[in-house]
């Protein structure tokens, strides 16, 4: 795993977020992305930049959409162990956007995982900017192949503060 740098002081990421390099290319400069470890799963969160919003000064909807698209495969790695280090590639993303996340606002999202098959997995999640609902998104991802750079499995996940 790639040392993530230090959040910069004015992005005032909440307490117990910690940053998260999820590899390179189309994530890495998107993000940073910051990851809450919880005793049952995690909290994804980042900070609304202006880098990430549309004309109107909103967070744009591709945003959303591409922190949904992490959101719920790094839950998977963390609820399930049978999952922690497997590559989940999307084959079915659903976004409900329930409202605007306006720049400054902090964005971050838990998930559930609803069923796992032999070769898909099931999940769903809520997306919240400053604790106000803003997306809530259901998908389906195909179970790849095993990989390093993955959290640990759900049973090594340390206990919420």
């Amino acid at each position: 795993m790639t040392a993530a740098p230090s959040p910069a002081p004015e992005l005032n990421i909440p307490e117990g977020f910690k940053p998260r390099r999820f590899g390179e290319g189309f994530i890495a400069a998107n993000g940073p992305l910051y990851v809450k470890k919880q005793e049952r799963g995690l909290l994804l969160g980042f900070r609304v930049e202006p880098r990430h919003c549309n004309p109107a000064g909103i967070c744009h909807g591709g945003m959303i959409a591409t922190f949904c698209d992490m959101l719920l495969p790094i839950s998977a790695h963390q609820l399930s162990d049978e999952l922690s280090r497997r590559f989940l590639p999307t084959i079915s993303l659903q976004v409900d956007y329930l409202a605007p996340s306006p720049r400054g606002a902090w964005v971050q999202g838990e998930a559930q995982l609803l069923r796992g098959t032999r070769s898909l997995v099931f999940l769903q999640g809520l997306v919240t900017a400053d604790g106000e609902p803003v997306a809530r998104v259901s998908g389906v991802f195909k179970i790849g192949p095993r990989f390093e750079d993955a959290p640990g499995p759900a049973s090594s996940a340390p206990s919420a503060p």
